[in-house]
């Protein structure tokens, strides 16, 4: 089988062909980082605008490098939330569309959840190798999300903590502008920090509370 997997949660635009739901045929990724670059952090409505025109070239770009065309595609997986209002309807909206004209079945995915069943993908040149095992500690880190879960099967989580505030990236963005470091914050940090000290500050242990049990937020 061979899904169309469309993502844009944010401020990318990615798809990529994923087949028998562990070989990646394909995987672009459209980046917008110039395009918030001035603005420090991603602006929401300039990010579904531009997703607008990237995604159809995107797409084509997808089934062109797995050497497919839309007669190969069995299904077509969406981003449903959580992530940006308007980036999310550019996604859905198109594979909604492109699902009802060729008559195959949609599959609406959790971003959050898709992050952590990333770990079973593999490309076609990796070598073998032994399957992620339950239970499992996973550290999930994305955009305005930082998560800890216990994974006990495939859809049973628990809830372990999480940030109370921004989250891992978004701290890292509105850090590298107050040191004027540029944008994306993660990559200036860790760049500028290879030549700093590590023993400059004495930072105190994370205060993590009492552990809450929930599945993941809408």
């Amino acid at each position: 089988m061979n899904v169309l997997g469309i993502e844009t949660s944010c401020d990318e635009t990615s798809a990529a062909i994923v087949r028998d739901g562990r070989e990646v045929r394909s995987n672009i990724v459209s980046s917008q980082i110039e395009l918030h670059r001035a603005h420090g952090g991603v602006v929401p409505e300039l990010a579904a605008r531009a997703q607008l025109t990237a995604i159809m070239p995107v797409v084509e770009e997808a089934l062109t490098q797995a050497a497919m065309t839309l007669d190969d595609v069995d299904a077509i997986a969406v981003t449903q939330g959580p992530g940006l209002a308007g980036s999310l309807l550019v996604g859905a909206n198109f594979a909604k569309t492109l699902a009802y004209a060729r008559r195959i079945p949609l599959v609406g995915v959790n971003h959050l959840e898709a992050h952590l069943s990333a770990n079973w993908l593999a490309l076609p040149e990796d070598e073998p190798e032994a399957l992620p095992e339950f239970p499992m500690l996973a550290l999930l880190v994305s955009g305005g999300h930082t998560e800890l879960m216990l994974m006990t099967g495939h859809g049973r989580y628990r809830h372990l903590g999480r940030t109370l505030d921004d989250a891992a990236g978004e701290a890292f963005d509105k850090g590298a502008r107050l040191l004027g470091l540029g944008y994306p914050g993660g990559p200036a940090i860790q760049k500028t920090a290879a030549s700093g000290r590590s023993d400059a500050f004495a930072l105190p242990r994370a205060w993590l509370g009492e552990p809450t049990i929930s599945a993941f937020p809408d």
